[in-house]
């Protein structure tokens, strides 16, 4: 068990690398630096479709953090909640409700940076 976890890590590191990289090599629109008729929705279109690779990486990593933080919170918090019913059995009625609260808080931090990734990719696309 303790060499599958550096493994995993390596195996992971190796596919993020990997995406950048290949986001990265990808091809933007040509700018002309002599042109003199810029305007902001030119400007705005080539600088979102050149950066695509780095937009759509931001957004999955995004995701991916938010997705690793709120089940670690979510974790916690239901052992926590686990342990405190599991010392007093009688309490379980004022301890549920503040526990579902507080998942459900936890749970929209997560469901937030996924719409920010979603707005981040289709914006783009």
């Amino acid at each position: 068990m303790k060499t599958i976890k550096p493994l995993i890590s390596l195996a992971v590191l190796f596919v993020i690398t990997a995406i950048s990289s290949i986001a990265s090599a990808a091809d933007g629109i040509a700018v002309d630096p002599n042109a003199t008729n810029f305007n902001a929705q030119n400007v705005k279109t080539v600088g979102l479709s050149g950066n695509f690779g780095w937009i759509a990486l931001a957004a999955g990593l995004g995701i991916g953090l938010a997705a690793l933080g709120g089940s670690i919170g979510q974790g916690r918090a239901a052992g926590a909640a686990l342990e405190g019913i599991a010392r007093n059995p009688g309490a379980a009625g004022q301890i549920r409700g503040p526990m579902i609260l507080g998942l459900a808080l936890i749970e929209s931090l997560v469901i937030y940076a996924l719409i920010i990734a979603l707005l981040l990719v289709l914006k783009v696309g």
